[in-house]
């Protein structure tokens, strides 16, 4: 009915291949991630292997994938969906956030400095937040708690990191 002249097995087929698509975009950039965060020492090192010939991270791969699934089993189809809504405003608030603070970083006139008028990313970072009061208190449950086992992991990292650093220093 919502798409008014289009046949519904139309309608449908382009739901299908536009939800595939996204799950697909949403799955390799999880695992890339998880495989350039574990090369900056900031997930666990594991997840650097890769494949001899095609130098693909499976173990990154292999590891996303698992945490989707397990996620997957946790809620219906609508939750997962709004969660992941919730977490792509939240990285992009993140990023708009980063930009401002890239603005004022580098005064010394480096042209290939990255620049952007302070507005764009003010007005970004302040509609991905009038987006997600629009997202409910359940969806907002579910969403802290994975951002709180994302902060968690990060400073579990940055201690191990440290003291690993701290270790190497004292056997110089």
């Amino acid at each position: 009915r919502a798409a008014g002249a289009v046949p519904e097995w139309l309608f449908s087929a382009i739901a299908l291949v536009a939800v595939a698509n996204g799950a697909l975009l949403t799955g390799i950039m999880c695992s890339r991630l998880a495989f350039g965060m574990a090369r900056e020492r900031l997930l666990p090192a594991f997840l650097t292997r890769v494949l001899p010939r095609r130098r693909t991270p499976w173990a990154a791969i292999a590891t996303t994938t698992a945490l989707s699934l397990l996620l997957a089993l946790t809620g219906d189809i609508e939750s997962l969906a709004a969660t992941l809504v919730l977490l792509l405003l939240v990285v992009f608030f993140t990023v708009n956030t980063a930009v401002l603070v890239l603005r004022r970083r580098d005064r010394s006139g480096n042209p290939d400095h990255f620049r952007a008028p302070a507005a764009i990313p003010v007005l970004a970072a302040l509609s991905c937040v009038l987006l997600a009061t629009r997202i409910e208190s359940g969806v907002w449950l579910r969403g802290l708690v994975l951002l709180a086992a994302g902060g968690a992991l990060g400073l579990l990292s940055t201690a191990l990191s440290r003291r690993t650093a701290s270790a190497v220093r004292r056997s110089r």
